[in-house]
């Protein structure tokens, strides 16, 4: 199991807005943590589950935050309707599409998937098939 995933943002409250929406058709909520002096960053996780947890953190570097080609974080949704709005939830929030809602056969009969990237590039993917849920 993966515990959390960081990804590098450029603007916290546009990409809180963005994830707040989005990853709440998922079951997401945000969660608090703890400010430790160092980078700032906020979290989102299942409520009742110790991991995975996403992070939006600002680079520590202080550099710019940019998105990695080839990068990927795909998320679990609990039912089709669940992609199609959390893909909605993130184009009303300043993501892009990169494929819409539907099903993908390449990948799997049942597989049913979408894809956008937040308001820094990153790319997300939302996918429902009934063998991720086994």
């Amino acid at each position: 199991m993966i515990s959390h995933v960081c990804i590098g943002i450029s603007d916290m409250e546009r990409a809180a807005r963005f994830y707040t929406a989005t990853l709440a058709p998922l079951g997401w909520q945000e969660r608090a943590v703890q400010d430790d002096g160092g980078t700032a960053m906020r979290c989102w996780h299942i409520p009742g589950r110790i991991a995975p947890r996403i992070y939006l953190v600002t680079p520590i570097d202080g550099g710019a935050a940019t998105a990695g080609n080839g990068s990927m974080t795909a998320l679990i949704a609990p039912s089709r309707e669940a992609v199609n709005d959390a893909y909605r939830q993130g184009l009303d929030h300043g993501g892009t599409d990169a494929g819409p809602p539907g099903v993908r056969r390449h990948y799997a009969p049942d597989y049913y998937g979408a894809y956008l990237h937040d308001p820094d590039g990153n790319k997300l993917h939302f996918v429902h098939t009934p063998n991720l849920l086994a």
